[in-house]
């Protein structure tokens, strides 16, 4: 990719890309552990609601205290190093920033950053994918109106996809399916902060010593992280949603080309061009060899006899009828690999997956009966989980997408399984992200789902 050569250049020339993160925690700490040793980057500003854990995670990581500053952002920004506090405002407008990381994980303020930044003309990479899934194709309209750029994570899952699709379509193939793997059995759906890791595969204790979120992780486990991310590489890519959602096939990697077949050829899609999530697990749960849990891939065709008959030739795994293959990354390393999304903007001004339009929604569904007056958790919690649905029957139905079903109250009862709508829950219409998300429902009503070739 020459992005490697070309930050060293900017460190020798003594002009680096200069970031500004907001946002400590796990996955903005693993992307800490990897900036002392990236030339041509310099971590101006970090704000957290704690400073306090904020520095402590940067020397979990490694971080000599030498490069904390203890005054301010003007300080950091002349003397090279890095300012810890918890104004994200104050971050977002100062002139050393030149892309912002939004990396809460908390789907109404990522809205509200990503805004801020845009109108203080600061590139964002958007972490909380949550925000993107309900909002990314109007964040990404707000970002190019005002001459900066939007961007997905690299390291999370949906971009890795989306490079893979743009591998696929740039070398001329059509693509069939796209999407990520993970560990799922029906089941999870009920699955709460109490009961995750019975299926995550760590102990409490080990859990409690690694400081995993259990919330978080059950968003993982009960199928909405799989459904946020869907919909990012759908509305990114052009893929489709289909009308159930997300199956969740089991299969191992050299299952994929079998699997992501139209029905009609024995497979499990309704159609070709869609997004899907492999498991990792037999309906009778136990593991499969060599599966996609961790990773990404996408499925092509082999659509004229030439090609398929290269298929045959060069040995490479695919479907009974040897037409379809995949191709795939098996591993994400999260904020390991975030530095390539600040390199590819700050270098070459291009995004990292970017929402181009709105062909899914991620809908808050209830997890059990719920009563008038209860308050929704969001993803992972209690209350609800995400499911996956084209954006045309979530806009026709008026359901309430998972990003906003945070410290929301019912109205009316929901009972299990059943979709959350706009009218089932009292909402602050005033709110940045509530607005943002009526206007993209304004503006894309009327639409047919887009797909891109």
């Amino acid at each position: 990719m020459n992005l490697f050569s070309l930050l060293q250049a900017r460190a020798a020339a003594g002009d680096p890309i200069r970031v500004g993160l907001i946002g400590a925690g796990k996955f903005g700490s693993m992307y800490l552990a990897q900036v002392p040793r990236t030339p041509g980057v310099h971590l101006v500003g970090i704000a957290d609601l704690s400073p306090a854990r904020a520095r402590e995670n940067l020397a979990r990581v490694g971080w000599p205290a030498e490069r904390v500053a203890a005054t301010s952002l003007d300080h950091a920004a002349k003397s090279g190093t890095t300012h810890v506090g918890d104004d994200w405002q104050a971050l977002i407008a100062h002139p050393a920033i030149d892309i912002v990381i939004e990396c809460t994980g908390n789907p109404p303020a990522a809205v509200e950053h990503c805004l801020a930044a845009f109108a203080a003309g600061k590139h964002v990479v958007n972490v909380t994918v949550e925000a993107d899934a309900f909002c990314g194709p109007m964040l990404a309209r707000r970002a190019a109106a005002t001459g900066v750029i939007y961007s997905l994570a690299y390291g999370d899952q949906p971009a890795l996809a989306c490079e893979l699709v743009d591998w696929a379509r740039t070398a001329g193939f059509p693509v069939v399916a796209a999407g990520r793997g993970h560990k799922w059995l029906p089941q999870y759906r009920e699955s709460t902060p109490d009961t995750v890791w019975d299926h995550w595969g760590v102990s409490a204790e080990q859990a409690r010593i690694g400081g995993m979120n259990p919330k978080m992780f059950n968003a993982f486990l009960d199928g909405s992280k799989p459904a946020i991310e869907s919909a990012a590489i759908a509305n990114a890519t052009g893929l489709a949603a289909q009308s159930h959602g997300l199956s969740f096939p089991p299969g191992s990697i050299d299952d994929i080309p079998t699997l992501m077949r139209p029905k009609s050829e024995g497979g499990v899609l309704e159609q070709k061009g869609v997004v899907e999530v492999v498991s990792s697990l037999r309906p009778d749960g136990t593991k499969l060899p060599y599966d996609i849990r961790k990773g990404v891939w996408v499925c092509i065709e082999a659509d004229t006899d030439y090609i398929h008959r290269c298929f045959g030739e060069y040995q490479v795994v695919t479907d009974p009828g040897g037409r379809y293959m995949c191709s795939y990354k098996r591993w994400h390393l999260i904020g390991l690999e975030l530095g390539i999304s600040i390199a590819s903007i700050g270098l070459r001004g291009e995004p990292t997956g970017l929402a181009r339009v709105f062909n899914a929604d991620v809908i808050a569904t209830a997890k059990r009966d719920l009563a008038a007056g209860e308050v929704l958790d969001g993803e992972g919690g209690y209350t609800v989980f995400g499911k996956l649905v084209p954006a045309g029957v979530s806009l026709a139905a008026r359901h309430l997408p998972l990003g906003l079903a945070h410290s929301v109250a019912l109205v009316r009862p929901v009972a299990k399984d059943q979709l959350v709508t706009w009218d089932d829950v009292a909402i602050d219409t005033a709110s940045p992200a509530c607005r943002l998300r009526r206007e993209m429902e304004a503006t894309f009503a009327a639409r047919e789902p887009e797909r891109m070739a």
